[in-house]
């Protein structure tokens, strides 16, 4: 009897995962996809670049401390799968227009956000309202936390208006 050695590890059991360039979100895959991604409870290094993704929040990595969605259709951090341990999170190039659901990495450990070519780059008082967030981040875009991201963001500009009867 000849017994046959895998060297390739268990489903599930990966620890860097690169599932890029795949179009992952297509219905045809998409299926099949998020029952594999429930699966991967072990994976810590996971890449999911321009794959047309747009919600991934059924899905749990406990372990997963780097996550890459750079280039896909995310629209808002609801959207994100449950990452207790995330520590470096790329979410460049997709469609985050509002920072109002940032407080859902609160709880986490996250040291690096990239949030370049979204549109809440663009929102008033963007630095200092992610930091302000997320105190435990000390990487925003690529560039290290700054003095002037420490300064509270402003009130908005409705709350600013003084209205003379």
């Amino acid at each position: 009897m000849m017994s046959v050695e895998t060297s390739s590890p268990a489903p599930g059991s990966e620890k860097e995962l690169n599932l890029s360039y795949q179009d992952l979100g297509d219905p045809y895959q998409l299926e099949n996809f998020t029952r594999i991604l429930r699966r991967l409870i072990r994976v810590e290094r996971l890449q999911l670049v321009d794959n047309t993704l747009q919600d991934l929040s059924s899905v749990r990595l406990p372990r997963c401390k780097s996550l890459n969605l750079h280039r896909n259709h995310l629209t808002s951090f609801s959207q994100l799968p449950k990452v207790p341990e995330i520590q470096h999170l790329c979410l460049s190039e997709n469609s985050i227009s509002s920072l109002g659901e940032l407080s859902l990495l609160q709880t986490t450990s996250i040291q690096s956000l990239t949030l370049r070519l979204n549109p809440c780059e663009f929102l008033e008082d963007y630095r200092s309202r992610v930091f302000s967030c997320l105190p435990k981040l000390k990487v925003l875009d690529g560039i290290p936390k700054l003095p002037e991201d420490s300064v509270p963001p402003k009130l908005p500009a409705s709350s600013r208006l003084c209205i003379i009867l």
